[in-house]
Protein backbone atom coordinates (compact mmCIF):
# COMPACT_ATOMS: atom_id res chain seq x y z
CA UNK A 1 0.00 0.00 0.00
CA UNK A 2 2.84 2.40 0.83
CA UNK A 3 4.54 1.67 -2.52
CA UNK A 4 1.28 2.29 -4.43
CA UNK A 5 0.68 5.57 -2.63
CA UNK A 6 4.25 6.66 -3.44
CA UNK A 7 3.78 5.82 -7.11
CA UNK A 8 0.48 7.68 -7.16
CA UNK A 9 2.17 10.70 -5.55
CA UNK A 10 4.86 10.71 -8.23
CA UNK A 11 2.27 10.57 -11.00
CA UNK A 12 0.31 13.45 -9.48
CA UNK A 13 3.51 15.47 -9.08
CA UNK A 14 4.42 14.99 -12.74
CA UNK A 15 0.92 16.00 -13.82
CA UNK A 16 0.66 19.06 -11.58
CA UNK A 17 4.21 20.38 -12.03
CA UNK A 18 3.85 21.38 -15.72
CA UNK A 19 0.51 23.01 -14.97
CA UNK A 20 1.94 25.05 -12.12
CA UNK A 21 4.93 25.99 -14.26
CA UNK A 22 2.62 27.09 -17.07
CA UNK A 23 0.59 29.21 -14.68
CA UNK A 24 3.77 30.85 -13.41
CA UNK A 25 4.95 31.69 -16.92
CA UNK A 26 1.53 33.07 -17.86
CA UNK A 27 1.91 35.90 -15.35
CA UNK A 28 3.97 38.94 -16.29
CA UNK A 29 5.20 40.96 -13.33
CA UNK A 30 6.14 44.49 -14.35
CA UNK A 31 7.60 47.49 -12.64
CA UNK A 32 7.30 50.75 -14.52
CA UNK A 33 11.00 50.59 -15.49
CA UNK A 34 10.50 47.03 -16.79
CA UNK A 35 7.45 48.13 -18.75
CA UNK A 36 9.31 50.98 -20.46
CA UNK A 37 12.29 48.76 -21.25
CA UNK A 38 10.05 46.00 -22.62
CA UNK A 39 8.05 48.44 -24.73
CA UNK A 40 11.14 50.04 -26.27
CA UNK A 41 12.52 46.57 -26.96
CA UNK A 42 9.44 44.77 -28.29
CA UNK A 43 6.78 47.27 -29.36
CA UNK A 44 5.67 47.34 -32.98
CA UNK A 45 6.24 51.08 -33.22
CA UNK A 46 9.93 50.80 -32.30
CA UNK A 47 10.40 47.73 -34.48
CA UNK A 48 8.97 49.59 -37.44
CA UNK A 49 11.26 52.58 -36.86
CA UNK A 50 14.27 50.28 -36.38
CA UNK A 51 13.41 48.43 -39.60
CA UNK A 52 13.35 51.77 -41.40
CA UNK A 53 16.87 52.44 -40.10
CA UNK A 54 17.97 49.07 -41.51
CA UNK A 55 16.44 50.01 -44.87
CA UNK A 56 18.39 53.26 -44.96
CA UNK A 57 21.59 51.42 -44.01
CA UNK A 58 21.13 49.25 -47.09
CA UNK A 59 20.43 52.33 -49.19
CA UNK A 60 23.71 53.90 -48.05
CA UNK A 61 25.59 50.75 -49.08
CA UNK A 62 23.87 50.73 -52.46
CA UNK A 63 24.60 54.42 -53.07
CA UNK A 64 28.28 54.05 -52.21
CA UNK A 65 28.60 50.94 -54.37
CA UNK A 66 27.82 53.02 -57.46
CA UNK A 67 31.23 54.74 -57.17
CA UNK A 68 33.28 51.59 -56.56
CA UNK A 69 34.76 49.37 -59.29
CA UNK A 70 32.81 46.34 -60.36
CA UNK A 71 34.38 42.99 -61.25
CA UNK A 72 32.24 40.49 -63.13
CA UNK A 73 33.02 36.94 -64.17
CA UNK A 74 30.99 35.51 -67.05
CA UNK A 75 31.05 32.22 -68.90
CA UNK A 76 29.24 30.97 -71.98
CA UNK A 77 28.82 27.74 -73.91
CA UNK A 78 27.17 27.65 -77.33
CA UNK A 79 26.46 24.68 -79.54
CA UNK A 80 25.81 25.71 -83.13
CA UNK A 81 23.64 23.34 -85.13
CA UNK A 82 23.84 25.26 -88.41
CA UNK A 83 25.88 28.36 -89.27
CA UNK A 84 24.88 30.44 -92.29
CA UNK A 85 28.22 32.26 -92.41
CA UNK A 86 30.11 28.96 -92.48
CA UNK A 87 27.92 27.77 -95.33
CA UNK A 88 28.37 30.96 -97.37
CA UNK A 89 31.99 31.93 -96.67
CA UNK A 90 33.83 28.90 -95.44
CA UNK A 91 34.08 26.21 -92.84
CA UNK A 92 36.46 28.34 -90.83
CA UNK A 93 33.38 29.95 -89.33
CA UNK A 94 31.69 26.63 -88.72
CA UNK A 95 32.79 25.95 -85.15
CA UNK A 96 29.96 23.95 -83.60
CA UNK A 97 31.17 24.17 -79.99
CA UNK A 98 32.05 27.58 -78.52
CA UNK A 99 33.38 28.15 -74.99
CA UNK A 100 34.02 31.66 -73.67
CA UNK A 101 34.90 33.03 -70.28
CA UNK A 102 35.74 36.63 -69.37
CA UNK A 103 36.53 38.86 -66.41
CA UNK A 104 35.23 42.44 -66.73
CA UNK A 105 36.52 45.28 -64.58
CA UNK A 106 34.64 48.61 -64.77
CA UNK A 107 35.43 51.83 -62.90
CA UNK A 108 33.22 54.94 -63.15
CA UNK A 109 35.38 58.01 -63.73
CA UNK A 110 32.78 60.75 -64.04
CA UNK A 111 29.05 60.59 -63.40
CA UNK A 112 28.24 64.28 -63.24
CA UNK A 113 28.37 64.28 -59.43
CA UNK A 114 25.61 61.67 -59.24
CA UNK A 115 27.58 59.22 -57.11
CA UNK A 116 28.73 61.61 -54.38
CA UNK A 117 25.35 63.37 -54.20
CA UNK A 118 23.53 60.03 -54.02
CA UNK A 119 25.79 58.81 -51.22
CA UNK A 120 25.27 62.04 -49.25
CA UNK A 121 21.51 61.83 -49.78
CA UNK A 122 21.43 58.23 -48.53
CA UNK A 123 23.46 59.21 -45.47
CA UNK A 124 21.05 62.07 -44.73
CA UNK A 125 18.08 59.72 -45.01
CA UNK A 126 19.81 57.30 -42.64
CA UNK A 127 20.37 60.06 -40.07
CA UNK A 128 16.73 61.11 -40.43
CA UNK A 129 15.62 57.53 -39.80
CA UNK A 130 17.78 57.35 -36.67
CA UNK A 131 16.25 60.54 -35.31
CA UNK A 132 12.79 59.20 -36.13
CA UNK A 133 13.67 56.14 -34.07
CA UNK A 134 14.73 58.36 -31.15
CA UNK A 135 11.51 60.37 -31.41
CA UNK A 136 9.46 57.16 -31.50
CA UNK A 137 11.21 55.87 -28.39
CA UNK A 138 10.52 59.12 -26.52
CA UNK A 139 6.86 59.10 -27.53
CA UNK A 140 6.52 55.44 -26.60
CA UNK A 141 8.20 55.98 -23.23
CA UNK A 142 5.65 58.62 -22.29
CA UNK A 143 2.78 56.52 -23.68
CA UNK A 144 3.83 53.43 -21.67
CA UNK A 145 4.23 55.44 -18.49
CA UNK A 146 0.83 57.03 -19.06
CA UNK A 147 -0.79 53.61 -19.62
CA UNK A 148 0.97 52.09 -16.59
CA UNK A 149 0.01 54.97 -14.30
CA UNK A 150 -3.51 54.94 -15.71
CA UNK A 151 -3.89 51.33 -14.60
CA UNK A 152 -2.65 52.27 -11.12
CA UNK A 153 -4.92 55.31 -11.02
CA UNK A 154 -7.99 53.31 -12.06
CA UNK A 155 -7.17 50.67 -9.46
CA UNK A 156 -6.87 53.41 -6.84
CA UNK A 157 -10.17 54.96 -7.95
CA UNK A 158 -11.80 51.51 -7.76
CA UNK A 159 -10.47 51.13 -4.22
CA UNK A 160 -11.84 54.56 -3.36
CA UNK A 161 -15.23 53.56 -4.76
CA UNK A 162 -15.13 50.29 -2.81
CA UNK A 163 -14.23 52.17 0.37
CA UNK A 164 -17.05 54.61 -0.35
CA UNK A 165 -19.55 51.75 -0.61
CA UNK A 166 -18.18 50.29 2.61
CA UNK A 167 -18.77 53.61 4.38
CA UNK A 168 -22.31 53.71 2.97
CA UNK A 169 -22.96 50.18 4.24
CA UNK A 170 -21.65 51.10 7.69
CA UNK A 171 -23.91 54.14 7.72
CA UNK A 172 -26.86 51.99 6.62
CA UNK A 173 -26.17 49.58 9.47
CA UNK A 174 -25.98 52.54 11.88
CA UNK A 175 -29.28 53.98 10.65
CA UNK A 176 -30.94 50.56 11.01
CA UNK A 177 -29.72 50.34 14.59
CA UNK A 178 -31.00 53.86 15.26
CA UNK A 179 -34.34 52.87 13.76
CA UNK A 180 -34.50 49.89 16.09
CA UNK A 181 -33.82 52.22 19.01
CA UNK A 182 -36.52 54.63 17.86
CA UNK A 183 -34.06 57.38 17.00
CA UNK A 184 -34.44 57.25 13.21
CA UNK A 185 -37.37 57.06 10.87
CA UNK A 186 -38.04 54.50 8.12
CA UNK A 187 -37.38 57.23 5.56
CA UNK A 188 -33.79 57.59 6.73
CA UNK A 189 -33.23 53.82 6.38
CA UNK A 190 -34.59 53.87 2.83
CA UNK A 191 -32.49 56.90 1.99
CA UNK A 192 -29.31 55.24 3.28
CA UNK A 193 -30.09 52.03 1.35
CA UNK A 194 -30.72 53.96 -1.89
CA UNK A 195 -27.52 55.94 -1.47
CA UNK A 196 -25.55 52.72 -0.96
CA UNK A 197 -27.08 51.12 -4.06
CA UNK A 198 -26.50 54.23 -6.18
CA UNK A 199 -22.76 53.93 -5.51
CA UNK A 200 -22.43 50.44 -7.01
CA UNK A 201 -22.47 51.50 -10.72
CA UNK A 202 -19.50 53.76 -9.99
CA UNK A 203 -17.55 50.81 -8.60
CA UNK A 204 -18.46 48.63 -11.59
CA UNK A 205 -17.34 51.38 -13.98
CA UNK A 206 -14.10 51.89 -12.05
CA UNK A 207 -13.26 48.18 -12.25
CA UNK A 208 -14.07 48.18 -15.97
CA UNK A 209 -11.74 51.14 -16.43
CA UNK A 210 -8.96 49.05 -14.87
CA UNK A 211 -9.49 46.34 -17.49
CA UNK A 212 -9.56 48.87 -20.31
CA UNK A 213 -6.31 50.42 -19.09
CA UNK A 214 -4.72 46.97 -18.90
CA UNK A 215 -5.76 46.29 -22.49
CA UNK A 216 -4.00 49.45 -23.63
CA UNK A 217 -0.89 48.55 -21.63
CA UNK A 218 -0.85 45.04 -23.14
CA UNK A 219 -1.17 46.55 -26.63
CA UNK A 220 1.81 48.85 -26.12
CA UNK A 221 3.94 46.03 -24.67
CA UNK A 222 2.80 43.30 -27.09
CA UNK A 223 1.59 41.10 -24.24
CA UNK A 224 -1.05 38.53 -25.30
CA UNK A 225 -4.45 38.77 -23.71
CA UNK A 226 -4.05 35.21 -22.40
CA UNK A 227 -1.29 36.32 -20.03
CA UNK A 228 -2.12 38.14 -16.84
CA UNK A 229 -0.24 41.31 -15.93
CA UNK A 230 0.72 42.20 -12.36
CA UNK A 231 2.06 45.68 -11.67
CA UNK A 232 4.71 45.70 -8.96
CA UNK A 233 5.37 49.43 -8.46
CA UNK A 234 3.24 52.45 -7.72
CA UNK A 235 3.76 56.19 -7.91
CA UNK A 236 5.58 57.69 -4.94
CA UNK A 237 3.49 60.82 -4.46
CA UNK A 238 6.01 62.26 -1.99
CA UNK A 239 8.71 62.40 -4.66
CA UNK A 240 6.57 63.66 -7.55
CA UNK A 241 7.04 67.32 -6.63
CA UNK A 242 10.85 66.98 -6.56
CA UNK A 243 11.07 65.26 -9.96
CA UNK A 244 8.57 67.59 -11.63
CA UNK A 245 10.19 70.76 -10.36
CA UNK A 246 13.66 69.56 -11.35
CA UNK A 247 12.39 69.08 -14.91
CA UNK A 248 10.71 72.48 -15.00
CA UNK A 249 13.70 74.24 -13.42
CA UNK A 250 16.23 72.78 -15.86
CA UNK A 251 17.77 75.95 -17.30
CA UNK A 252 20.29 74.20 -19.56
CA UNK A 253 19.81 74.71 -23.25
CA UNK A 254 17.60 71.83 -24.39
CA UNK A 255 18.76 69.78 -27.37
CA UNK A 256 17.08 70.13 -30.71
CA UNK A 257 14.10 67.82 -30.95
CA UNK A 258 14.77 64.60 -32.85
CA UNK A 259 11.75 65.30 -35.05
CA UNK A 260 13.28 68.61 -36.18
CA UNK A 261 16.63 66.98 -36.88
CA UNK A 262 14.92 64.28 -38.93
CA UNK A 263 13.03 66.87 -40.98
CA UNK A 264 16.24 68.86 -41.54
CA UNK A 265 18.11 65.80 -42.77
CA UNK A 266 15.25 64.91 -45.09
CA UNK A 267 15.54 68.41 -46.57
CA UNK A 268 19.28 67.90 -47.03
CA UNK A 269 18.59 64.58 -48.75
CA UNK A 270 16.11 66.23 -51.14
CA UNK A 271 18.69 68.92 -51.90
CA UNK A 272 21.19 66.23 -52.84
CA UNK A 273 18.46 64.64 -54.95
CA UNK A 274 18.39 67.81 -57.05
CA UNK A 275 22.11 67.36 -57.72
CA UNK A 276 21.54 63.76 -58.71
CA UNK A 277 18.84 64.84 -61.16
CA UNK A 278 21.08 67.59 -62.57
CA UNK A 279 23.78 64.99 -63.29
CA UNK A 280 21.53 63.41 -65.92
CA UNK A 281 22.25 66.39 -68.19
CA UNK A 282 25.99 65.62 -68.11
CA UNK A 283 27.98 62.84 -69.78
CA UNK A 284 29.19 59.74 -68.00
CA UNK A 285 32.72 58.35 -68.40
CA UNK A 286 33.69 54.80 -67.45
CA UNK A 287 36.97 52.93 -67.82
CA UNK A 288 36.90 49.20 -68.48
CA UNK A 289 39.32 46.31 -68.74
CA UNK A 290 38.21 42.96 -70.08
CA UNK A 291 40.19 39.75 -70.12
CA UNK A 292 39.01 36.29 -71.04
CA UNK A 293 39.54 33.11 -72.98
CA UNK A 294 37.79 31.50 -75.95
CA UNK A 295 37.88 27.87 -77.02
CA UNK A 296 36.47 26.51 -80.30
CA UNK A 297 36.87 22.73 -80.16
CA UNK A 298 36.10 20.71 -83.25
CA UNK A 299 34.17 18.08 -81.30
CA UNK A 300 32.19 17.92 -78.08
CA UNK A 301 34.04 17.91 -74.80
CA UNK A 302 35.35 20.55 -72.45
CA UNK A 303 38.74 22.09 -73.45
CA UNK A 304 41.51 21.20 -70.99
CA UNK A 305 44.63 22.90 -72.40
CA UNK A 306 45.91 26.27 -73.53
CA UNK A 307 45.46 27.22 -77.15
CA UNK A 308 48.19 26.68 -79.71
CA UNK A 309 48.16 27.30 -83.47
CA UNK A 310 50.65 25.54 -85.73
CA UNK A 311 50.89 23.10 -88.60
CA UNK A 312 51.50 20.21 -86.19
CA UNK A 313 47.89 20.40 -85.09
CA UNK A 314 46.61 19.65 -88.60
CA UNK A 315 45.49 16.16 -89.64
CA UNK A 316 47.87 13.95 -91.65
CA UNK A 317 48.37 14.66 -95.36
CA UNK A 318 47.47 18.34 -94.85
CA UNK A 319 49.25 20.98 -96.96
CA UNK A 320 52.47 22.18 -95.39
CA UNK A 321 51.31 25.77 -95.28
CA UNK A 322 48.11 24.91 -93.39
CA UNK A 323 47.86 26.12 -89.81
CA UNK A 324 45.44 24.52 -87.31
CA UNK A 325 44.45 25.10 -83.69
CA UNK A 326 44.59 22.53 -80.90
CA UNK A 327 41.04 23.11 -79.56
CA UNK A 328 42.43 24.86 -76.44
CA UNK A 329 41.84 28.17 -74.67
CA UNK A 330 42.98 31.35 -76.43
CA UNK A 331 43.37 34.66 -74.54
CA UNK A 332 41.23 37.70 -75.35
CA UNK A 333 41.97 41.09 -73.73
CA UNK A 334 40.73 44.63 -74.26
CA UNK A 335 40.58 47.92 -72.39
CA UNK A 336 39.19 51.35 -73.06
CA UNK A 337 37.14 54.32 -71.98
CA UNK A 338 33.41 54.62 -72.63
CA UNK A 339 31.62 57.96 -72.87
CA UNK A 340 27.81 58.22 -72.85
CA UNK A 341 25.90 61.45 -73.30
CA UNK A 342 22.20 61.73 -73.98
CA UNK A 343 21.74 64.55 -76.45
CA UNK A 344 17.98 64.05 -76.31
CA UNK A 345 16.16 61.66 -73.98
CA UNK A 346 12.55 62.65 -74.53
CA UNK A 347 12.68 65.21 -71.67
CA UNK A 348 13.27 62.45 -69.12
CA UNK A 349 16.10 64.38 -67.45
CA UNK A 350 14.00 67.54 -67.33
CA UNK A 351 11.14 65.64 -65.70
CA UNK A 352 13.51 64.15 -63.11
CA UNK A 353 14.88 67.62 -62.37
CA UNK A 354 11.40 69.10 -61.90
CA UNK A 355 10.43 66.20 -59.61
CA UNK A 356 13.56 66.59 -57.47
CA UNK A 357 13.01 70.34 -57.10
CA UNK A 358 9.35 69.81 -56.15
CA UNK A 359 10.37 67.23 -53.53
CA UNK A 360 12.91 69.69 -52.11
CA UNK A 361 10.24 72.38 -51.80
CA UNK A 362 7.92 69.87 -50.16
CA UNK A 363 10.62 68.86 -47.65
CA UNK A 364 11.30 72.53 -46.83
CA UNK A 365 7.59 73.11 -46.17
CA UNK A 366 7.43 70.00 -44.00
CA UNK A 367 10.39 71.29 -42.01
CA UNK A 368 8.59 74.57 -41.37
CA UNK A 369 5.46 72.68 -40.33
CA UNK A 370 7.50 70.51 -37.99
CA UNK A 371 9.00 73.62 -36.38
CA UNK A 372 5.54 75.06 -35.82
CA UNK A 373 4.31 71.74 -34.43
CA UNK A 374 7.24 71.44 -32.02
CA UNK A 375 6.81 75.03 -30.84
CA UNK A 376 3.10 74.43 -30.27
CA UNK A 377 3.81 71.18 -28.40
CA UNK A 378 6.32 72.92 -26.15
CA UNK A 379 3.92 75.77 -25.37
CA UNK A 380 1.07 73.31 -24.78
CA UNK A 381 3.26 71.15 -22.52
CA UNK A 382 4.34 74.19 -20.50
CA UNK A 383 0.73 75.32 -20.05
CA UNK A 384 -0.38 71.82 -19.10
CA UNK A 385 2.45 71.56 -16.58
CA UNK A 386 1.43 74.86 -14.98
CA UNK A 387 -2.18 73.65 -14.73
CA UNK A 388 -1.19 70.26 -13.31
CA UNK A 389 1.15 71.85 -10.78
CA UNK A 390 -1.55 74.26 -9.59
CA UNK A 391 -4.04 71.40 -9.29
CA UNK A 392 -1.55 69.25 -7.42
CA UNK A 393 -0.79 72.02 -4.92
CA UNK A 394 -4.49 72.76 -4.42
CA UNK A 395 -5.34 69.12 -3.80
CA UNK A 396 -2.38 68.28 -1.55
CA UNK A 397 -4.24 68.99 1.72
CA UNK A 398 -7.80 68.77 0.46
CA UNK A 399 -8.16 65.00 0.91
CA UNK A 400 -7.06 65.12 4.55
CA UNK A 401 -9.45 67.96 5.31
CA UNK A 402 -12.32 66.19 3.53
CA UNK A 403 -11.65 63.02 5.54
CA UNK A 404 -11.68 65.00 8.79
CA UNK A 405 -14.92 66.70 7.77
CA UNK A 406 -16.50 63.31 7.04
CA UNK A 407 -15.48 61.96 10.45
CA UNK A 408 -16.99 64.99 12.16
CA UNK A 409 -20.22 64.72 10.16
CA UNK A 410 -20.49 60.98 10.93
CA UNK A 411 -19.92 61.61 14.63
CA UNK A 412 -22.51 64.40 14.71
CA UNK A 413 -25.06 62.17 12.99
CA UNK A 414 -24.34 59.25 15.34
CA UNK A 415 -24.91 61.49 18.35
CA UNK A 416 -28.00 63.07 16.90
CA UNK A 417 -26.47 66.49 16.32
CA UNK A 418 -26.46 66.31 12.52
CA UNK A 419 -28.54 64.98 9.67
CA UNK A 420 -27.99 62.17 7.24
CA UNK A 421 -27.84 64.70 4.43
CA UNK A 422 -24.78 66.28 6.03
CA UNK A 423 -23.06 62.89 6.16
CA UNK A 424 -23.95 62.21 2.54
CA UNK A 425 -22.55 65.54 1.41
CA UNK A 426 -19.39 64.99 3.42
CA UNK A 427 -18.94 61.52 1.96
CA UNK A 428 -19.40 62.82 -1.60
CA UNK A 429 -16.85 65.55 -0.89
CA UNK A 430 -14.44 62.94 0.47
CA UNK A 431 -14.87 60.78 -2.64
CA UNK A 432 -14.24 63.77 -4.88
CA UNK A 433 -11.22 64.91 -2.88
CA UNK A 434 -9.57 61.47 -2.88
CA UNK A 435 -10.20 61.03 -6.60
CA UNK A 436 -8.84 64.50 -7.39
CA UNK A 437 -5.77 63.88 -5.24
CA UNK A 438 -5.03 60.60 -7.02
CA UNK A 439 -5.49 62.16 -10.46
CA UNK A 440 -3.51 65.25 -9.46
CA UNK A 441 -0.36 63.29 -8.62
CA UNK A 442 -0.49 61.26 -11.84
CA UNK A 443 -1.29 64.29 -13.99
CA UNK A 444 1.49 66.30 -12.36
CA UNK A 445 4.17 63.75 -13.19
CA UNK A 446 2.86 63.03 -16.70
CA UNK A 447 2.78 66.76 -17.44
CA UNK A 448 6.44 66.97 -16.38
CA UNK A 449 7.36 63.94 -18.52
CA UNK A 450 5.55 65.42 -21.53
CA UNK A 451 7.32 68.74 -20.95
CA UNK A 452 10.70 66.98 -21.02
CA UNK A 453 9.78 65.13 -24.22
CA UNK A 454 8.50 68.29 -25.91
CA UNK A 455 11.77 70.05 -25.10
CA UNK A 456 13.80 67.18 -26.54
CA UNK A 457 15.29 66.17 -23.19
CA UNK A 458 15.47 62.63 -21.84
CA UNK A 459 12.15 61.42 -20.44
CA UNK A 460 12.70 60.48 -16.77
CA UNK A 461 11.13 57.59 -14.96
CA UNK A 462 8.68 58.51 -12.19
CA UNK A 463 9.53 58.07 -8.51
CA UNK A 464 8.06 54.73 -7.51
CA UNK A 465 7.86 52.35 -4.58
CA UNK A 466 6.87 48.69 -4.37
CA UNK A 467 3.14 48.09 -4.13
CA UNK A 468 2.35 47.31 -0.53
CA UNK A 469 -0.77 45.30 -1.19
Amino acid sequence: MFIRLSQLGLVVAFVIAPTASGQATDTVRLSIADAVARGIRESDEVRLAAAQVDVTEAQVTTARAAGLPSLQLTGNYTQVERNARATIVGQIFGQNYNYTTSLNLTQPLFQGGRIFAGARAAADVRRAARYDLAETRALLSVAIQRAYLQVLLNQQLADIQARNIQLAEERLALVQRLEGAGRAARYEVLRARVERTNLQPGLIQARNNVELALIELRRLLNIPATRSVVLTSELDTAGVRTVARSIAADSSRPPVRAALRAAQHMLDARHEGVRVARAEFLPTINAFFRTGYTALPASSGFPTRWGNTSSTNCPPNSPAERVCQNNGWYPDRSLGIQVNWFLFDGLRAKGSMNLAQAQERLARTQLEQERETVAAEQARAAAEFARAEATYEAQSQNAEEAEEAFRIASLRFERGLGTQLEVTDAQLALLTARSNAARGSVDYYLAAAELARARGADVPLPPTRPISR
